[in-house]
């Protein structure tokens, strides 16, 4: 679909990577420019003894399948003018180095423009270009989790904050950052012209708790984080059965439109006339008493039986699984969710994940593996006229790496 899409990715860790990764699966042409000490993702489980390092490193393998791999020094002037050679021919500039830094290089927004001027320039980072905080480092449990509010939504009262798993809000803000890149290609086929396309984790972090924000900037207050029998919409809930499964109970409008289609379920038509239970403020108001007989009834039968249920009164409802449960789930399956890579370290194929969208009658999977350290160096540089001698001499400087 992206064919002949050039992109310059300049980028370490998760977010930037995995925009870069979705849009390769696409069809895009990625470079990955690293450091010569490479991606401090590719040492990810390094100093441990885990079964993991036997099929090498899915985490890299999973935001940087299908690349063209490169090593450059961008500290060194002549590292910096090859990046800006390769972006002299490009359409997408991916960067998540910080803009203080891309300045010194002469390779931000204004320095490129000058030499590339229908380059869509993208900066995903942690706080994003503008005010006082640009250059702060910034991981997703930092930016996107815990500043944008979302950690504290999720914190009930005296206790501490959940943590985040690891890079979740990485892969969000990613899908948000594909989306602006492909906006600014496509006005770029009208007018002709480049675009800055900034991205950031708190930003991402701050829509991602949309229906929230939006009650807080209207009305300068949220309801807060209560107790599973405190809740305004106590169906709205987890419920745990027989076989010590946990349920997510999902009633439409309030719960009223549902809880005829709930108690038939259970089989409590007589809550129908319990005037504690048969509207939403009643239950609101009774909510510990209600969420407790809602528990006893869950507990009475299996999740598959819950499940027949539930299904027979077309209700919103799903099983809490864990991941092997996922990996497995026919559901998940066939929504294509998963496909097979390579792994070039040992020569073998393993699951991985697949891109968050389906494209019908189109190859929208992995086109390779993740490159290994500097493994295009000489390939990408002859393309743009360097020689094997020149080469050469700059690995012996440190202007580039040797390829692995």
């Amino acid at each position: 679909m992206l064919e002949g899409l050039k992109i310059i990715e300049m980028a370490t860790y998760v977010a930037a990577p995995a925009a870069g990764a979705m849009l390769r699966d696409w069809g895009a042409d990625v470079i990955k420019i690293e450091p010569l000490a490479g991606c401090p993702m590719r040492k990810f489980f390094e100093g441990t003894k885990s079964t993991l390092e036997i099929v090498g490193n899915p985490i890299f393998g999973l935001d940087n399948r299908g690349k063209k791999g490169m090593t450059i020094n961008t500290s060194d002037s002549r590292g910096a003018d090859i990046v800006r050679k390769l972006i002299k021919e490009a359409d997408v500039f991916l960067t998540n180095v910080r803009p203080t830094s891309l300045e010194n290089a002469k390779l931000d927004y204004k320095s490129l423009m000058n030499i590339n001027k229908k380059l869509i320039y993208c900066s995903l980072s942690g706080y994003g270009l503008e005010g006082e905080e640009r250059d702060r480092p910034g991981f997703d449990i930092a930016a996107f989790w815990s500043r944008s509010g979302m950690a504290h939504l999720t914190q009930r009262k005296g206790e501490i904050p959940l943590p985040l798993r690891t890079a979740s809000g990485d892969h969000i803000t990613a899908i948000s950052t594909v989306s602006g890149i492909l906006a600014a290609v496509y006005e770029r086929q009208r007018t002709g012209k480049g675009k800055v396309v900034e991205s950031s984790l708190l930003r991402t972090g701050v829509y991602s708790i949309g229906t929230d924000m939006a009650l807080q900037l209207r009305f300068g207050r949220v309801p807060s984080t209560k107790n599973r029998d405190q809740q305004i919409n106590p169906i709205a809930n987890f419920f745990k059965t027989k076989d010590n499964r946990w349920i997510c109970l999902s009633p439409r409008a309030g719960g009223d439109w549902d809880f005829p289609k709930v108690v038939r379920a259970l089989k409590k038509e007589e809550w129908l006339e319990n005037e504690n239970f048969n509207t939403h403020h009643s239950r609101r108001v009774n909510s510990t008493e209600f969420v407790s007989a809602m528990d006893e009834a869950f507990n009475l039968l299996t999740l598959e039986e819950w499940g027949e249920r539930l299904d027979k009164e077309d209700l919103i409802w799903a099983p809490v699984q864990n991941l092997s449960e996922v990996s497995k789930d026919e559901q998940v399956l066939s929504t294509g969710a998963f496909v097979e890579i390579e792994d070039p370290e040992c020569d073998e194929k393993y699951r991985s994940l697949a891109s968050p969208v389906k494209f019908h009658d189109t190859d929208d999977g992995p086109k390779g593996p993740a490159p290994k350290l500097g493994e295009h160096n000489s390939e990408i540089l002859s393309d743009i006229g360097f020689t094997k001698e020149e080469i050469q001499g700059m690995i012996k400087e440190g202007i580039i790496g040797k390829e692995v």
